[in-house]
C-alpha cells in the first residue's frame, strides 16, 4: 500500500488552484512503463485571463525512487503518526506561456521585476526564444518563464498544503503582473 496518494494530491492541488483564482482546463497523467516514472500536468490560467493571452502549466515529476525511498523510511517509523523524514521531494514546475510578442520587454528588467514577485520561495527564470517563420520574416520573440520548487513528500504525507497555497498565491501574482503588461507586448510596432 502506498503511503502517499499522488492522484489525491494532484486533485487537491487543482482545488487549491481554483481557490486561488485559477481556472483549470486540462489534466494529463503519463506513466513510463519501464521505470514507473510518472508525470502529472495541469493546464490553467487566472480567472482574469479567460480570453488569453496567459496560460500557466504545472507539471509534477514523480520519481519512483524518491517515492519508494520515502515509503521505506515511513514504514520504519514506530508509529505512523510520527513526524515523517524530510529530504525526499518531487520537482513541481510552473511554466507561463504567452504568444509570440511583437513588442517584447527588456528581459533583464522583466526578470528583475518578476524576481521581486516570486521572492526566494518561488525562484523564476526568464528567457526568450527568437524564431523566424520564414527566412525573409522578422524574428518573433517568445518568452519562457519557469519556476521550479521542491515538493517535500513529508508535507504531502501530512497533508500540509501551506507551502503550496503560498506558492499558488505567488503564481497568481506573477500571472496578473504578466497579464497587465501583455497587451503592450502584443501590440504591433
Amino acid at each position: 500500500m502506498a503511503v502517499i496518494d499522488v492522484a489525491g494530491f494532484v486533485a487537491d492541488l487543482k482545488s487549491e488552484a481554483i481557490d486561488n483564482g485559477f481556472h483549470v482546463h486540462d489534466e494529463r497523467h503519463f506513466v513510463e512503463t519501464y521505470s514507473l516514472r510518472q508525470l502529472w500536468e495541469v493546464d490553467l490560467h487566472p480567472e482574469e485571463a479567460c480570453a488569453g493571452p496567459i496560460d500557466l502549466h504545472l507539471s509534477l515529476d514523480v520519481d519512483p525512487r524518491a517515492l519508494l525511498g520515502f515509503e521505506d523510511e515511513v514504514m520504519k517509523l514506530d508509529d505512523l503518526d510520527d513526524t515523517p523524514p524530510r529530504g525526499f521531494s518531487f520537482p513541481l514546475i510552473f511554466t507561463w506561456t504567452l504568444p509570440p510578442l511583437p513588442s517584447p520587454p527588456d528581459l533583464l528588467v522583466l526578470a528583475t521585476e518578476i524576481a521581486g514577485i516570486g521572492g526566494v520561495t518561488l525562484p523564476i527564470e526568464v528567457s526568450a526564444i527568437d524564431s523566424f517563420p520564414s527566412v525573409t520574416d522578422a524574428p518573433e520573440r517568445s518568452l519562457s518563464i519557469v519556476a521550479k520548487i521542491a515538493l517535500e513528500l513529508a508535507d504531502v504525507y501530512l497533508n500540509n498544503d501551506t507551502a503550496i497555497a503560498q506558492t499558488l498565491e505567488r503564481c497568481k501574482a506573477v500571472s496578473l503582473f504578466l497579464l497587465e503588461r501583455a497587451d503592450r507586448w502584443l501590440a504591433e510596432t
